[in-house]
């Protein structure tokens, strides 16, 4: 029941005193009982099923400030936009840690799918949308996930749902481009991809792109060679993992390389100043989203918080009860979303909704557990090999 449906009813309360005293103070009655529900309404907690069930990250929210403050949406002429999507598709590239080469594939791909436009539309009776032509029936991403340019130019890199991208692709970086493209594609006609080549080139010049930048083929963080940055902790990673439930959280040592728009530290602060009476009512079951964010992500490129303790590399899950300050904590609430938090030290998270729905708190870690009764999964790194 929203507060128009309660403000209706009240005012049929109302509406019957016609007649009487008796009947005019009962519908007053009424309204005052009414306008009491909604004050209610607004102070009592979610329970666990309203606050976690649909802990999503549905990309850019609302309300919510992309780094740099440039909009997503390109205007202007078609030239215009095109420059300013053939700019996005390179900062997600970058960020992902790929070479130019990424950059000039990726380019081939938007403009032989959609001119290099955010069209809203496929051909007749396929769902395609976007820069990419990707699909929310194959699982890329929701529709409004993929008109976000930054969002579809990311999963074109880095894969989303099922699909892979192209960092995902073995010796990608040595096939045929138009072959690569069509890795990540499936579109049937791949060779369409290799007539853009040269335009692309012209277009990523106009655009001060540089094709010939360096980078890891597998993106930041695996590079060709080199074990994929881990995380180490006392007491964790040797033998039987400890049981985790039913004792307090405990900080452990940090011994991370990774390389996150901001630090710990910077984004432990971000954090603090975010939360209690800083926090903005903007965060209703926007746990992932948060998290991502705090560490100076857009988003974090999955859909829902207890998967992107999966998405992590294998030997970057802990589970004990001794995470470092700024680590991500996760629980299975029972439902499908689960729950994640930044754990900032001292046994404290900054997590929203536990306190007050819609803001972000900082409260006991284990207050999870006692007040939503879900169950503590473990600990990764701030590791966000999907964000963008």
């Amino acid at each position: 029941m929203d507060q128009r449906e309660v403000t209706q009813i009240a005012m049929q309360a109302a509406g019957v005193a016609k007649k009487g005293l008796m009947l005019k103070v009962g519908a007053a009655a009424a309204v005052l009982f009414f306008a009491a529900l909604l004050i209610l309404g607004g102070l009592m907690p979610l329970s666990n099923a309203q606050a976690s069930s649909r802990c999503e990250d549905a990309g850019p929210g609302k309300g919510i400030s992309i780094p740099d403050g440039d909009p997503d949406e390109a205007t202007g002429s078609l030239r215009q936009k095109q420059l300013r999507y053939a700019k996005t598709i390179d900062k997600a590239a970058k960020k992902v840690g790929l070479p130019g080469k990424a950059t000039l594939i990726a380019l081939m791909t938007a403009m032989q799918e959609s001119t290099l436009q955010n069209l809203d539309h496929g051909p007749p009776g396929v769902d395609a949308i976007g820069l990419f032509q990707q699909r929310p029936s194959m699982n890329w991403g929701t529709k409004k996930q993929i008109m976000t340019p930054s969002f579809a130019a990311h999963s074109f890199f880095a894969g989303r749902g099922t699909n892979k991208g192209l960092k995902d692709i073995p010796g990608w970086q040595k096939m045929p481009m138009h072959k690569a493209a069509e890795a990540v594609q499936h579109s049937g006609q791949g060779e369409l991809y290799a007539g853009h080549e040269s335009a692309m080139r012209r277009l990523a010049r106009d655009a001060g792109i540089d094709l010939e930048r360096g980078g890891s083929p597998t993106g930041r963080g695996n590079s060709p060679g080199k074990k994929p940055v881990t995380s180490q902790n006392v007491g964790c990673g040797n033998g039987k993992p400890k049981p985790i439930g039913g004792s307090k959280f405990n900080d452990g040592r940090q011994a991370w390389k990774l390389t996150n728009p901001r630090s710990v530290k910077e984004a432990i602060a971000w954090a603090r100043r975010s939360a209690g009476p800083m926090s903005e009512r903007i965060w209703y079951n926007r746990c992932l989203a948060y998290t991502a964010i705090v560490y100076g992500w857009n988003f974090s490129g999955v859909n829902y918080a207890i998967d992107h303790f999966t998405v992590v590399p294998k030997q970057m899950r802990h589970r004990d009860r001794n995470p470092p300050p700024g680590a991500l904590m996760y629980w299975d609430t029972g439902h499908r979303a689960g729950h994640i938090a930044v754990y900032l030290g001292g046994g404290k998270i900054a997590s929203n909704d536990i306190m007050r729905p819609g803001y972000i708190d900082i409260v006991q870690a284990d207050l999870i557990e006692a007040k939503w009764r879900a169950k503590y999964v473990g600990w990764t790194p701030p590791y966000f090999p999907r964000a963008g």
